[in-house]
């Protein structure tokens, strides 16, 4: 048995996204910090991507903004062979290594993985082409990994070039897969052909790993191949094994129960922090909230053509606007809840019809609501900091990051008791508010008129400042950072190292 020295881990992070450089969703926010929390704990770290170009120039970044690495490879592809380049970053304050793999024909795109609602029909390809260029970069880069760790369907095949090509290549000897699954509802489904573009053999194809009813599916073949499997908070490792939250994959997600393991996501508190955040009117802590959140929220107000109410509750969301994320029950909460004394801010991009909705919203109440259709950094910042009540429904939540943002800046939330919304906010019920863990609201059924009441339940509480300096100062204090959350999967390296150790023949195909 190789002997792992637990002191200092070399680890390869493989993702589709990562801040600043490109990001759809809470994925990319998770790498870059996963990357930069590991890398303060002492370990040796490699974040890999796709070098987008289009993205990253929207995002304020330049060519000259990356350095170019002389390595190159040639990564099959079917029949073909294509050529990877690579491109270095760096994040600020951290010794992460960021590598950009380069590939214009396939990453040259105005967006990531879909335009005008249709997902890029060869998306399978890319993303194959990525997974092998992230195995060859580590090879000649020599970064002998103890852990290589995927996230989503776009890596979903790492797990598997490691154990069926790598993992007795120089190197790759005591090198480890663990993945981690960030939404069960986006699986990488493909026709069967395109398991010629993998370069793996045909026999991997079958039921127990890489086919699933006639498809290649890249989730589940991440999932089958892993020594680890991880998901983003614990309520959500239960969930994906029950048929309503499991997309299919329930039953082999429960035939893997033992190796997956719910971590909370940790707060990037480099980036969110209202002490420090640049984007705000006014900083402040738990002992300067009443000064600096007032700022914030007049600040909010007069950005958004508000009327500048300090004692009027002021509540809202920052969400893509689907269906998913509870913006029905939002819309049809509001129209009742608008008839009182309050306001609304709502940041967001999605579905045209709840884009219609809310901007029509914002025009029939010019003084109690505004929308912002689109997305705004800064905006986002102070939009934390200005509401008192974050509204947060959605109608499932891998983890989140919002709801906790909005603790973190003495925002009040108030989620659907699912997923990581369940992990991290605690109702204001007696019993909680008496032992001192209450934080905000939670409904469990999923319905306007629920979360209309949990709406004027807030608000009461909003009136009884005692109580809600309380909620507030319970979800402030606690510790969000990913300190805790990297601890963990530190853990689960560990664990993932000493299996494949066990397990370290070649795998084999199951039939």
């Amino acid at each position: 048995m190789i002997r792992i020295d637990w002191e200092f881990m070399k680890i390869v992070v493989a993702s589709s996204e990562a801040i600043p450089f490109a990001k759809t969703g809470g994925l990319a926010d998770v790498a870059s910090a996963l990357s930069k929390a590991l890398s303060a704990e002492g370990h040796e770290v490699s974040l890999f991507l796709p070098y987008y170009p289009q993205s990253t120039a929207k995002r304020g970044f330049s060519p000259d903004d990356f350095e170019a690495c002389p390595e190159k490879v040639m990564i099959p592809v079917g029949s073909k062979q294509v050529e990877a380049s690579l491109l270095k970053a760096s994040f600020p304050d951290s010794k992460v290594n960021v590598y950009l793999i380069d590939q214009p024909r396939y990453f040259d795109r105005p967006e990531l993985y879909h335009e005008n609602g249709r997902d890029y029909q060869d998306n399978c390809e890319r993303f194959i082409f990525f997974s092998r260029a992230v195995m060859e970069f580590t090879a000649q880069l020599n970064l002998q990994p103890n852990i290589i760790h995927s996230n989503d369907w776009q890596t979903g095949l790492i797990p598997a070039l490691l154990k069926i090509e790598y993992q007795h290549r120089p190197g790759f000897e005591k090198t480890a897969a663990v993945y981690t699954i960030h939404n069960m509802a986006f699986q990488g489904q493909y026709w069967h052909w395109d398991m010629l573009l993998t370069g793996i053999d045909w026999k991997y194809f079958n039921r127990h790993q890489m086919e699933y009813f006639g498809q290649l599916n890249l989730l589940k073949t991440g999932i089958v191949f892993s020594d680890m499997i991880t998901t983003v908070s614990p309520t959500y490792a239960k969930e994906i094994r029950t048929e309503r939250f499991g997309y299919g994959l329930n039953g082999v997600l429960e035939s893997h129960a033992e190796r997956l393991v719910g971590i909370l996501n940790g707060v990037d508190t480099s980036e969110w922090n209202p002490e420090i955040d640049p984007h705000l009117a006014a900083h402040y802590s738990v002992d300067s909230l009443s000064v600096g959140k007032a700022k914030c929220k007049a600040a909010l107000q007069e950005r958004m053509g508000l009327p500048q109410k300090p004692d009027v509750p002021l509540l809202g969301a920052i969400s893509r606007m689907t269906d998913q994320k509870g913006f029905s029950l939002i819309l049809d909460a509001a129209e009742i809840l608008l008839a009182t004394d309050v306001q609304m801010v709502f940041l967001g991009t999605g579905d045209p019809r709840h884009e219609a909705a809310f901007s029509e919203l914002a025009k029939r109440f010019p003084d109690k609501v505004a929308t912002f259709i689109g997305f705004d950094e800064g905006l986002a910042h102070q939009i934390e900091a200005g509401l008192d009540i974050f509204l947060m429904p959605s109608q499932f939540e891998p983890c989140g990051l919002n709801q906790m943002y909005s603790l973190l800046y003495g925002t009040v939330p108030i989620v659907h008791e699912v997923g990581g919304l369940a992990d991290s906010v605690v109702d204001a019920h007696e019993e909680n508010l008496e032992n001192g863990t209450a934080n905000g609201f939670s409904f469990w059924h999923f319905d306007a008129t629920v979360l209309y009441r949990q709406m004027r339940r807030a608000i009461a509480a909003y009136h009884d400042k005692p109580l809600w300096n309380q909620l507030i100062q319970n979800g402030m204090t606690k510790d969000w950072s990913w300190k805790q959350s990297a601890q963990n999967y530190l853990s689960v390296y560990q664990r993932a190292s000493s299996y494949r150790n066990k397990s370290s023949e070649s795998v084999s195909a199951t039939h």
